[in-house]
This record gives C-alpha cells, sequence and structure tokens, in this order.
C-alpha cells in the first residue's frame, strides 16, 4: 500500500473514529474502505434540466402563473 497523508476537520476526524469502532474496523480501514466505495460507483449524470417541461397545459398557464399554481395544488 502507498502511504497518503491528509488533514481533516477534528469533528470529522472523530465522526470518521466512531463510525469505524461502530463496524469494528481501525479507522485507516474504513476510510479506504469508503474511498474505494466512492472510486468504484458509477458517476451520476448531470442533470440536464430542473423539473419537468411539458406542452400539455391549458394555453393560460404561461399568462397566468399564480392561477395555475394554484390549480396544481402547489404548496399545499
Amino acid at each position: 500500500m502507498k502511504k497518503t497523508s491528509l488533514y481533516l476537520d477534528p469533528e470529522l476526524d472523530e465522526r470518521l473514529a466512531r463510525r469505524a469502532e461502530e463496524e469494528g474496523l481501525s479507522k485507516a480501514e474504513f476510510i479506504r474502505r469508503t474511498l474505494a466505495g466512492a472510486v468504484t460507483r458509477p458517476k451520476r449524470p448531470k442533470p440536464q434540466g430542473i423539473g419537468t417541461i411539458t406542452d400539455d397545459g391549458p394555453d393560460w398557464w404561461s399568462s397566468d402563473v399564480d392561477r395555475a399554481l394554484r390549480e396544481s395544488g402547489f404548496g399545499r
């Protein structure tokens, strides 16, 4: 294995130590396994947009947004 050093905030260091102990692992082994999992899982695709854009609503939706939101139940 290759030795690597990194700086951790004290809070993160403590959380890592607690979690490693819960798992019955050394902190180093817990960090190795966590990093291995992070680099082997598939990359998440970047979203193309937020929400859904469709053309299936009434023609007035774009001209009366407040009414459209009210009738859709938004905010309930």
